[in-house]
């Protein structure tokens, strides 16, 4: 797997991985390192594995692909640079008010992941962690859902122990423990939103306008179109071809211009609309105001 020279702490090298099959998933708070702990793990199952699959879950801070969105990538030893590629979308960059889709994009990329033969799936989730945010329902959601083979955390102080508590206890999985590298530095607010700015720029730069008549196409939740929405093109099985960002809107000839990269519609099955504006020109996103 290409990745940039890691960090690796010494109780990542111990880690036995040999004979590891089914899901590896990591939590942790928010720059605890997880993402940095994936790429290794993803280059030390594929010293022993003939097929590793790396779910990046977390929409806001996504490595993979473009905000919004959650990609399960595919690695082969012997192809480490000809992964396929599945995508869904989340529709925001936050996980508050989008739990359902994560947890059932994270279950339908884990299928595509095992229908592809993948031996092992790391999975990078969100940092979302707080009780009161959902955090811990959430966790505990998708540790029920995917029934990990092994969980591994990442803990600063005491951030995730009310997650960790009941796991120590349990039976349902493999429990893990580690402490953050100290080459991880926290990103504020700013730092995370110009982050997100040129992951979009990034994935809009060949981009360009295409003319689309919604009336032939499914619309979800339902045609609310506004200027500089972004949304996705989803095929038949409700994965990804492509995102866009709307220019332009003709609600008599229920007609769009998008901004999109994507230069086929034909497997295009419906549009999911997300609930962000992102600016075609900065790329900088805001949330979809809210009626009343």
């Amino acid at each position: 797997m290409e990745a940039p020279r890691l960090d690796v702490p010494d109780a990542w090298k111990r880690l036995n991985l040999q004979g590891l099959r089914g899901v590896v998933m990591l939590i942790g708070g928010p720059d605890a390192g997880k993402s940095t702990l994936a790429r290794y793990l993803v280059d030390r199952l594929l010293e022993s594995h003939a097929r590793v699959a790396l779910l990046d879950g977390d929409p806001g801070q996504s490595s993979l692909g473009p905000p919004t969105t959650m990609t399960l990538r595919l690695y082969q030893r012997d192809r480490p640079d000809a992964g396929r590629r599945w995508r869904v979308f989340v529709g925001s960059t936050s996980p508050t008010g989008h739990m359902l889709p994560l947890v059932v994009g994270a279950a339908r990329l884990v299928q595509a992941a095992r229908r592809a033969n993948a031996e092992v799936v790391v999975y990078d989730t969100t940092g979302l962690i707080h009780p009161s945010q959902g955090g811990l329902a959430l966790k505990f959601a998708k540790i029920n859902l995917l029934r990990p083979a092994l969980v591994l955390s990442i803990q600063r102080q005491v951030e995730l122990e009310p997650i960790l508590m009941p796991l120590r206890r349990t039976g349902r999985v493999r429990l893990l423990e580690f402490r953050p590298s100290e080459a991880v530095r926290p990103r504020d607010l700013t730092a995370r939103q110009a982050h997100r700015a040129r992951q979009f720029a990034r994935y809009f730069q060949h981009a360009q306008p295409v003319e689309v008549p919604w009336c032939s196409l499914a619309v979800f939740p339902a045609p609310w179109f506004a200027l500089h929405r972004l949304l996705a093109f989803e095929d038949r099985e409700g994965f990804v071809r492509g995102l866009g960002i709307v220019l332009d809107i003709d609600r008599a000839a229920q007609r769009l211009t998008v901004l999109t990269p994507l230069t086929d519609l034909a497997p295009v099955d419906s549009l999911h609309l997300g609930d962000l504006l992102v600016d075609p020109e900065t790329f900088r996103d805001r949330r979809l105001p809210r009626a009343g």
